[in-house]
């Protein structure tokens, strides 16, 4: 295993739990920014439409992956100027 290899799993492990409660964030801000309230429908919210559920959904998953993507490679960007090979 490469030392880029071993420096990158506890940093990893961070950043991913970071970028869940950034991601969390920025979806609660978001979505009151466009529904206008407080939270987000779930799934099984009775009273909510089917474009309510859906638009929520798809907006959690695009921020949630543009977040991780983000975090990711800022890690990986940390660890190359650390160690001077870009973790796998």
């Amino acid at each position: 295993m490469k030392p880029s290899e071993i420096a990158y799993k506890p940093v990893g492990l961070a950043l991913g739990a970071a970028s869940g409660m950034i991601a969390g964030a920025a979806f609660k801000q978001a979505w009151k920014m466009i529904g206008h309230e407080d939270d987000a429908p779930d799934a099984t919210d009775e009273g909510r439409t089917w474009r309510e559920i859906l638009v929520s959904a798809a907006l959690q998953g695009a921020i949630f992956a543009v977040v991780k993507a983000a975090v990711d490679r800022a890690g990986a960007t940390g660890v190359r100027r650390l160690t001077g090979t870009w973790p796998d």
